[in-house]
């Protein structure tokens, strides 16, 4: 398994990262603090969004950002936070930080929370703070995981129900789920773990949708399952179609289909199109990357290079 490098170690090798936006302004990285006794921190009451910009011919580009910031505002409305920024602000900031600290190819953070003024349940009152960082980011499971693919169990955490957490919404508090399940997977040995719908189906990956191929033909988790609106679920549904393939996008997926498909891969904003080699120690297929995953993963890596003038529409440039 690889471990993802700290933040002092990524600076170590860039130097310039140095800078952070918050609350309207660019300042050093290092200052980039809140109070301990932010609401956000005590209760979850943020949302974010994880983006990717590549390196293309054309220069930086930012994939999918205006999808991103319109889930931004739909999370936000999910605890009635109004943002004080427009999407065209953080738009600008985003570029610019990008440039000052002249990254290429980075992930990008916009994150949006209560801030401090009272501890209580109710954070009416309470800042709205925002902030923007961005860094350099490889692979996100396994440094051989896109060619290779990863290890995964089922978690013993389930997956909320969207009766119990709106989960349309990418909340901070929220994500507590996630980390128990990562948490449990990494701790027996593995590189990720599946998490179940509270009715027992197949729901998605801590940060990560999943596909299921079968017979050629892809299966993912219906929305009603509970998953989140993935954009790079979405970008994957399109790109199979686009290739022929037939995908059902609001299937239910029992258990025991893990075992039986033919191939499965994660799909998310870090993980981008990742190949499961196993699921509970057993393989799937015949343990490596399928032929259907690898098709639509280097039509993917392809997009997003910008190798083709393909889905242009995706892409904002720095």
């Amino acid at each position: 398994m690889s471990e993802l490098k700290s933040f002092s170690e990524k600076q170590s090798t860039v130097e310039s990262l140095d800078t952070i936006w918050m609350d309207g302004e660019f300042i050093d990285w290092d200052e980039a603090t809140i109070h301990v006794l932010t609401h956000g921190l005590h209760y979850g009451t943020g949302v974010f969004e994880g983006v990717r910009c590549y390196d293309t011919e054309d220069g930086p580009a930012i994939f999918r950002w205006g999808d991103h910031l319109d889930r931004l505002y739909g999370s936000a409305q999910s605890f009635d936070i109004e943002l004080p920024y427009t999407p065209e602000e953080l738009t600008k900031a985003t570029r610019e930080l990008i440039d000052r600290q002249h990254l290429d190819d980075c992930y990008i953070r916009p994150i949006v929370f209560y801030g401090y003024d009272h501890l209580g349940l109710n954070p009416t009152g309470s800042p709205i703070r925002t902030a923007i960082a961005a860094w350099p980011f490889g692979a996100y499971l396994r440094d051989d995981g896109l060619e290779n693919g990863v290890d995964v169990t089922v978690s013993n955490w389930r997956q909320f129900a969207s009766s119990q957490v709106p989960t349309n919404a990418k909340m901070t508090g929220g994500y507590v789920n996630s980390v128990l399940a990562n948490l449990e997977a990494r701790q027996g040995g593995y590189d990720e773990a599946i998490l179940l719908t509270p009715d027992g189906t197949v729901a998605e990956g801590p940060g990560e949708c999943l596909f299921l191929v079968s017979d050629n033909k892809l299966h993912t988790p219906a929305l009603s399952e509970g998953v989140l609106p993935s954009i790079t679920r979405e970008s994957v549904i399109r790109i199979a179609r686009d290739l022929g393939y037939t995908v059902h996008h609001e299937s239910t997926i029992s258990l025991d289909k893990l075992e039986t498909a033919d191939e499965l891969f994660f799909a998310g904003t870090a993980a981008e199109i990742t190949p499961i080699r196993s699921v509970n120690d057993i393989a799937v297929g015949n343990g490596t990357k399928g032929p259907v995953t690898d098709e639509i993963q280097s039509r993917f890596f392809d997009i997003v290079a910008r190798r083709t003038d393909d889905y242009g529409e995706w892409f904002t440039l720095v």
